[in-house]
């Protein structure tokens, strides 16, 4: 059976949820968090150790203003109710992306949060905001420069946001695709794709997705 310590979701199809359902696409976010909270409960549950969740981005700029500055705020006050939660139940919060496009105010409260979270150790969410699988692969390379360090794989890996293989990723929400998320991470990932919209993703079918992965022959090449 194959071990699963590191889960990457791909949490498409908000808007398109929203729209089916007659509602506004705000209501389609709000409810992906309640799914969010869904997944981390099922990653504890299953003894996965650590959740990459792709939140917003460097292509999801290009987006209408109103929808981003709707995002941003649903994630600030998410922040303020997360950080009593996720210290009380053990689970750790780290950001990855580049957050200097994020506004000051923002940034502090996600260092706050990663700040008193840090010696949690059950699950960490890995939350990723403003990122893009290419950019953090420059970012690493420059930074591996700047060290005096010589371009290779390990150094690369070291310096990036996330210097973790990813297991599974699962993408929902009908497209076929990686969208630029954790390319250098999803090397010998398996995939997993779901028809389902984010926002109806149960507890049931996430379940499921898992039992699946762990049958699956990994070979990673040899």
């Amino acid at each position: 059976m194959n071990e699963l310590k590191h889960l990457a979701v791909v949490m498409d199809g908000n808007r398109r949820w929203a729209k089916a359902k007659g509602f506004l696409a705000k209501l389609g976010y709000t409810q992906g968090i309640k799914t969010m909270q869904k997944i981390m409960e099922v990653c504890v549950e299953e003894g996965i150790s650590n959740l990459s969740l792709f939140a917003f981005s460097t292509e999801n700029w290009n987006r209408p203003q109103d929808e981003i500055d709707f995002i941003f705020e649903l994630l600030d006050r998410c922040l303020d109710e997360a950080l009593e939660k996720f210290e009380k139940n053990n689970v750790r919060l780290r950001a990855i992306g580049d957050l200097t496009r994020l506004n000051k105010s923002l940034r502090d409260k996600i260092a706050l949060v990663e700040e008193r979270t840090k010696h949690c150790d059950l699950l960490c969410v890995n939350l990723a905001i403003s990122y893009g699988a290419k950019d953090e692969i420059i970012r690493a390379t420059r930074r591996v420069l700047e060290k005096g360090l010589e371009i290779n794989e390990k150094n690369i890996s070291e310096n990036l946001d996330l210097p973790l293989d990813v297991d599974l990723m699962l993408r929902v929400g009908n497209a076929k695709r990686l969208s630029n998320f954790l390319l250098w991470q999803c090397a010998y990932a398996e995939i997993y794709f779901s028809e389902t919209l984010f926002p109806g993703l149960t507890k049931r079918e996430f379940k499921k997705i898992i039992k699946e992965y762990r049958k699956r022959e990994r070979t990673f090449g040899k």
